[in-house]
């Protein structure tokens, strides 16, 4: 039976009202996803009465999945991040707006026709990596990732994105490329305690656990990066870490240990500290 789009946005809106701040917003969303039309369309077409019961049926299903708190970039199954669409899926993390402030800490000290090369650990869905590359067409950049799924997934991201110069290995940190140095490390690397309260129940269900927590304190990931980025950076190379917003002065602690210079924690658009950065020292 058709029913008009207005009816099965506001059914959306009432089987989502428990899981969703916006549940209008995302019932027009997974709507729009599942008739291929875009929001604005539904909005101006709110009187039009929907006949493809396939397309019907997704959006029932879809619903019923964002229900049980399923995120939406999952079901969806891409993501924007730097205005790029990335593929996501339930074995890399979702790409958050705050880690673009990694992007841009990163941008400030690439400059414009640099060669690079630039590092990206815990690569995932190849978020930060595919952004660098896509401001410095001339850069070489890397991404690692544990992995190997998340390291097929971001390979698939360069190639929808024609981002020729990025490549994605599978590895424990600086495993994959042992032997290299970096002009500038970036990583979002697991953080959470793994006790931490704070961490919403959907998010510990459904996103991938080893890419979120990181031990008894949280900072186990951070220290071993920092302990292990000056062997791989050049002499003045910037090393960059997202990090939880109540880490910033144990991070800084942590690069300064190591001889890292020009240690400074920035805040996301929050006011959160988000993260920290420090030069190896030598030039």
């Amino acid at each position: 039976m058709a029913t008009e789009i207005r009816a099965l946005i506001d059914e959306g809106v009432a089987r989502l009202k428990r899981v969703a701040d916006d549940p209008r917003r995302e019932s027009e969303i997974l709507l729009g996803a599942a008739l291929g039309q875009p929001r604005t369309w539904l909005i101006a077409n709110g009187e039009t009465r929907i006949l493809d019961c396939e397309a019907t049926d997704r959006f029932e299903a879809n619903v019923t999945r964002r229900r049980h708190g399923e995120p939406i970039a999952y079901i969806l199954g891409e993501k924007e991040f730097w205005s790029l669409p990335l593929l996501v899926e339930p074995v890399v993390l979702i790409p958050r707006p705050e880690t673009e402030l990694v992007v841009e800490r990163a941008l400030a000290h690439v400059p414009a026709g640099s060669a690079g090369p630039v590092l990206d650990l815990a690569t995932g869905s190849g978020a930060i990596a595919l952004a660098i590359a896509s401001e410095r067409p001339g850069c070489r950049v890397i991404g690692t990732d544990i992995s190997p799924d998340a390291v097929t997934l971001a390979i698939r991201n360069a190639v929808r994105l024609d981002l020729a110069h990025v490549e994605f290995h599978a590895g424990s940190w600086f495993e994959p490329v042992e032997d290299e140095r970096f002009a500038l490390i970036a990583s979002n690397p697991p953080y959470i305690a793994d006790d931490d309260p704070r961490v919403e129940a959907g998010v510990r269900r459904h996103e991938p656990h080893a890419a979120l927590f990181s031990g008894a304190t949280g900072l186990e990931a951070l220290g071993a990066i920092v302990a292990g980025a000056p062997r791989h950076l050049n002499p003045g190379g910037w090393l960059l870490l997202e990090h939880g917003d109540q880490q910033g002065a144990a991070v800084r602690r942590l690069l300064a240990d190591r001889g890292f210079v020009d240690v400074a924690t920035f805040p996301d658009l929050a006011g959160l500290d988000r993260c920290t950065e420090g030069r190896l020292a030598g030039r």
